[in-house]
This record gives C-alpha cells, sequence and structure tokens, in this order.
C-alpha cells in the first residue's frame, strides 16, 4: 500500500457522493479550520475552500463520483489525491460513522502521510479507458445471450449445435425453428436480433478504440501486439488500463497492480496467509489471464514449456505462473520500448 507523505499548509478530507460532500479542512498543526456538508456543486466547493487556497491538499475516496472533482482541482491548480476505496478500511472501522466523522479521517490521513493512494486516471484518456469497459461489459451481455439459446437446446434436450453461436456466420435465420413451442421459439428469435445488434454496435465500438490508440500511443500499441497471444483487444486493455508504465518502479508493483502475485502477510516470523485477491486491477488480470491462453494455442515451444511446469507444480499454478511472466514481459517491452523476444521469454 502507497500512502501520500507530501507536506502542505492545508489538508482538506471530502466525503464524496452524487449530491452532496462533506469537507472538512485541517491546518498543518492539526486545527480544524473548516467544516460544512455542502451541495456537490463546483461553486460551492470552491467557495468554501478559498480561504485556504495558498498550500491546500484535496483528497477524496475513490467512488464513481470523483471524475468532475479532479477535474475541478486539475484547472484550479489544487493538488488532488484519490484513495484507495479497498484500503481505506481503516476509516470505516470506529463505532460511530458519518459523513462528517469520514471527512474528518481523511483530513487527518492525508496530514499523518497515511492516505492510501489510487491512480486518478488522466482526464485526456480517461473517457476512451471508460468506452473500452463499457464494451467489455456489451460483450459479457452477448455471450449471456448465446448461453441462454445453448441451454435453452439443451433443456429441450435437442441435438447439440454443429458449429459455434459465437460467429454471426453460424447463426441462421432459422435457428429458432428447431423449437416446436411458439414461445421458445420467440424467445430464441429476440435473443438473435440482440447478439445482431450487440454485434454491430461492439464492431463500431472497437473500430472507435483502435484508432484512439494509434493517437494516443501508437509504438506501445504496436510493442504490446507484438507479444503472442496478445491481439489488438488484449492491447487496447493493458494500454488503457496501464496509461503510464512509469508509475511503477518496479515489475513487483506492476505484477502486483495487475494481480499476478500474492503478498504474504506474516508476524512473528510465521506466515498468515496472504493479501486480498481483489486489490488490483481486475482488468489486467483479465488481460493476463486470457494472453496466457492465446499464447499456448500459437506457440509450441510455450506449450512445452507449460507441460514441464506442469508436472512439478500442477496445472493451475503452472498457469499462474505463465500469466506473470507475461506481466514482466509487457513491463520491460513497455518501459524499455523493445518488441517481444521469444528467446529471451523462454530462456528467462
Amino acid at each position: 500500500m502507497r500512502c501520500y507523505t507530501g507536506r502542505h499548509r492545508f489538508y482538506c478530507g471530502v466525503d464524496l457522493h452524487a449530491r452532496s460532500l462533506y469537507t472538512h479542512v485541517l491546518d498543518d498543526a492539526g486545527t480544524t479550520v473548516f467544516e460544512r456538508d455542502l451541495p456537490a456543486q463546483p461553486a460551492a466547493f470552491l467557495d468554501a475552500v478559498a480561504p485556504y487556497r495558498d498550500g491546500l491538499v484535496v483528497g477524496a475516496e475513490c467512488m464513481f463520483a470523483w471524475y468532475w472533482l479532479a477535474d475541478l482541482c486539475a484547472e484550479h491548480g489544487i493538488p488532488f489525491v484519490l484513495g484507495h476505496a479497498l484500503d481505506m478500511k481503516m476509516i470505516h472501522g470506529g463505532k460511530a460513522k458519518s459523513d462528517k466523522i469520514d471527512a474528518a479521517k481523511l483530513a487527518a490521513l492525508l496530514r499523518g502521510g497515511l492516505f492510501p493512494l489510487a491512480y486518478a486516471y488522466p482526464r485526456e484518456k480517461r473517457q476512451t479507458r471508460d468506452l473500452l469497459r463499457r464494451r467489455s461489459y456489451f460483450v459479457r451481455q452477448r455471450a449471456h445471450l448465446i448461453a441462454h439459446i445453448q441451454n435453452t437446446n439443451s433443456q429441450f434436450n435437442l441435438p447439440p449445435f454443429s458449429k459455434k453461436l459465437t460467429y454471426a456466420a453460424n447463426r441462421t435465420a432459422d435457428l429458432a425453428d428447431r423449437f416446436t413451442d411458439p414461445s421458445t421459439r420467440l424467445a430464441v428469435a429476440a435473443d438473435l436480433a440482440l447478439i445482431d445488434a450487440y454485434d454491430a454496435r461492439i464492431a463500431e465500438l472497437e473500430r472507435h478504440l483502435v484508432r484512439h490508440a494509434r493517437v494516443d500511443d501508437p509504438v506501445t500499441f504496436g510493442l504490446l501486439r507484438s507479444v503472442p497471444g496478445i491481439g489488438p483487444i488484449l492491447g487496447l486493455v493493458l494500454l488503457y488500463e496501464v496509461d503510464d508504465i512509469g508509475r511503477f518502479p518496479e515489475v513487483g508493483h506492476f505484477l502486483s497492480y495487475s494481480r499476478l502475485v500474492r503478498c504474504a502477510h506474516e508476524s512473528a516470523g510465521k506466515t498468515k496467509g496472504s493479501g486480498g485477491k481483489k486489490i488490483g486491477n481486475a482488468h489486467l488480470k483479465w488481460a493476463f489471464s486470457e494472453a496466457a491462453c492465446l499464447m499456448l494455442r500459437s506457440v509450441p515451444a510455450v506449450k512445452a514449456w507449460m507441460r514441464r511446469q506442469e508436472k512439478k507444480k500442477g496445472k493451475r499454478k503452472a498457469l499462474s505462473i505463465l500469466e506473470a511472466k507475461i506481466g514482466r514481459t509487457v513491463y520491460h517491452l513497455w518501459r524499455k520500448q523493445v518488441p517481444f523476444d521469444a528467446r529471451r521469454f523462454l530462456a528467462g
């Protein structure tokens, strides 16, 4: 867990909600100089902190409405710190809890150098990243529709489909006719119509995202795609979820952020388990898991390496090792701006 350690004259903790923000300001000595529940409006916040603007830092917990506050602070030259929601549990451990108490604790954590940091994604590429995440949601919804058709087919004990329904060419117009009940036919026809609509919309989003990647960072996008198993979609996920590889000083930090390694909990020389699995970026974890499976399909040498690892450590552990291995490769090729080297990958 990284904490904010900057020194300032005033520390502003904001307990942010969709329609309100409880604001608490401490001075360097720890004295409360301002405390009030404000409407979630830029003018109200700026007026409230105006007397403390000289040497002020603002901290808020990472929740869905933080974008506007971060952008407002950036526009007015106010340092903004985003708090990691899972690491922020320390402010919720008391007997009593309220917006007023939470805002005071946020300000105290900022002042004491214990404010757990999350990455405040830059405004310039934030909306593209959100669009990419929305595309992933649409893909999952399309998969649910396909699964419903397959489950309905099994429910009536009909012959299995000869080809995968994932591909549009395999979804013929008469597919729903295999079901005799008119209600079932209508349900399957509705699924098929929605799947076709998702196909068109997802393809449009992917074209837009690739165009943006070729403008934002075409060199890194090309280097990421040089890794076997990383195609345009996984390359987009890595590019926009990481944003700046320089924010990870060491490869271990990057692997931890990508949920590819576990951190041990130790006490009195004894291991007490490991850290939370959910701390890190779930989208990067998914991308590296997909990349590992695709690499195994396309590179025979990696498949042979995998068989040797499975004999030593089992299939599940071996796959985790391969995911972390790809993560290290991505980290180094990104920082050094060099293409994938299969020889070094297998030798490492």
